[in-house]
């Protein structure tokens, strides 16, 4: 079974072409799966003896053990997915996870920053304020007081770029100096099952990227691990800056700028969305610039665009 797993993953990797993060996943709840069916001191349930009463079974103790739901729908997702590959190598007749339904999960709007809230962001790393979230022991060094500094530029420049063009932060991670036409001002992304896609971005994203490049520079030529010449965003050794850096980084501006709920990177692209839904761009359109293959999944911004302006109603019609 472990072997089988492998190989599926590798068909993810090579045919399927899934991102790195759903490969991880789907690895994790394959092999919890295959802990379910291990009993302790037995041989693993053989493949042909698994049906949907076992998976059921299994689902029965991931609610037990206290998950969400939206974890157990996950774990099932990718035990269909496992299923039907081994239907496709004849290796079983039927798919057992087909006909065990899903949890029912709440439709969950995506809670959208204002217009005022990204400006406000946005401003807090423009104005150079000191970038801790919580109150250091010590001082800074002065070298390191000025590592900040420049930090703050590369910064302002993903957060510009993020909310300039709606990239995912894999995609953004992803780019290269290739990737960039500074000239016409595009980037070109590759998106989701390796799909490329082309995204203009702004002036005030461009202005902020214009003042990363000499900080960019200046870490390439003192670098304290493996410099990626290839890379945009770096981190301040020199490497490829991750997408849990990214994370991490937005969810310290939102702190900082007293935003009362976790920020994180698709904060800024669901902001993306809304904002030109707002202000009258066409649904297919944003469809092509998020990358999205549907539409349904492009019309949830339609939703929260539409709670949005009637929170603004609420507040400030006399008669509301």
């Amino acid at each position: 079974m472990e072997r089988l797993i492998d190989r599926f993953l590798q068909y993810l990797h090579f045919e399927r072409r899934c991102s790195p993060y759903t490969i991880t996943n789907y690895a994790t709840d394959l092999l919890q799966f295959h802990e379910f069916i291990t009993p302790p001191g037995e041989k693993t349930l053989p493949l042909e003896q698994i049906d949907h009463r076992v998976i059921r079974e299994f689902m029965s103790q991931l609610y037990d053990r206290g998950l969400e739901k939206s974890s157990v729908a996950r774990k099932l997702v990718a035990l269909r997915a496992f299923f039907k590959y081994c239907v496709r190598e004849n290796l079983i007749k039927q798919n057992p996870a087909r006909v065990v339904s899903a949890p029912k999960l709440p439709k969950r709007v995506p809670r959208v920053m204002s217009v005022d809230e990204m400006g406000a962001l946005l401003d807090q790393v423009l104005s150079g304020a000191p970038v801790d979230a919580k109150p250091r022991k010590r001082q800074r060094s002065p070298r390191a007081e000025e590592e900040a500094r420049l930090m703050l530029k590369r910064d302002r420049a993903i957060l510009e770029l993020m909310y300039a063009s709606g990239l995912r932060v894999s995609e953004l991670t992803g780019l290269n100096l290739e990737s960039i036409d500074r000239e016409s001002k595009m980037l070109r992304v590759l998106g989701k099952g390796l799909k490329e896609r082309v995204i203009p971005y702004g002036s005030k994203a461009e202005e902020a990227l214009e003042a990363y490049w000499p900080v960019r520079d200046r870490i390439l030529a003192q670098p304290r691990t493996r410099p990626d010449h290839e890379a945009v965003f770096l981190n301040h050794r020199g490497g490829r800056l991750t997408p849990r850096a990214v994370h991490a980084m937005v969810a310290k501006y939102g702190r900082l700028t007293n935003i009362d709920w976790d920020l994180h990177p698709h904060s800024l692209r669901h902001a993306f969305a809304t904002h030109l839904l707002a202000d009258g761009a066409d649904l297919r359109a944003i469809q092509e610039l998020l990358g999205h293959v549907s539409l349904s999944t492009t019309q949830r911004y339609t939703q929260a665009s539409v709670e949005q302006l009637m929170a603004v109603y609420d507040k400030s019609h006399p008669h509301a």
